[in-house]
């Protein structure tokens, strides 16, 4: 039996998309929950900005462990979706390869941004008194936590495809789907702490 048509008999096409009803409401789950957590971090964002424009606002020099959390964070968006690849391609270790660093590229971006917590708290950036610096641990740490529960998901999903990836292909790729997501609501946040000064938020607000 051919790979391609082993992926069929289990429920999943050449694209690792799902074909069965169980699959499919999950898919449908997972834009669903995107969609919330847009939701929740446009109006994060939105309350960013306003505070920033404030007279009392002032910003905070980002520490570099950011930089290393962000390469750690696309390296395990793209080790998944290349897991999603290998699994429907004969041979299972390469995929299971991918899958796991994926995962540990999460532990790693985790890890990376406490490193960056104990860096601003050595510069006595506190969470309190200062509204830049509220924020960078308020929004860090809500990112923080939705990485963590697809650190969840992510083991659930290696669990029932380390045996067989082909068999789990339409699970590694809603998983790397999440990945890609949470990549980019950093992106987005590591952009919005670096570049909106209370000069840019003022702008933005009109009051400058």
């Amino acid at each position: 039996m051919s790979a391609a048509t082993a992926l069929s008999a289990r429920g999943a096409d050449r694209g690792g998309r799902p074909r069965d009803a169980h699959a499919s409401a999950a898919s449908i789950g997972l834009w669903v929950f995107m969609g919330v957590a847009i939701a929740l971090f446009s109006l994060f964002i939105v309350a960013y900005v306003v505070r920033m424009s404030g007279d009392d606002s002032m910003t905070i020099a980002l520490p570099w462990q950011l930089w290393l959390s962000s390469a750690l964070l696309v390296a395990g968006s793209v080790a998944l979706q290349w897991a999603g690849g290998a699994s429907r391609r004969p041979g299972p270790m390469r995929a299971r390869r991918l899958l796991l660093a994926g995962g540990l590229c999460a532990v790693g971006f985790l890890g990376a941004q406490l490193w960056a917590w104990q860096a601003l708290l050595s510069a006595q950036v506190m969470p309190a008194g200062n509204p830049a610096g509220s924020f960078f641990y308020l929004l860090t740490a809500m990112h923080g936590l939705h990485l963590a529960g697809g650190l969840v998901g992510w083991a659930w999903m290696a669990n029932a495809a380390w045996p067989d990836p082909a068999r789990a292909a339409w699970r590694i790729a809603l998983c790397a789907r999440y990945w890609h997501f949470m990549l980019a609501v950093w992106l987005v946040l590591f952009a919005l702490l670096g570049w909106v000064t209370p000069e840019v938020a003022r702008f933005i607000c009109g009051t400058s």
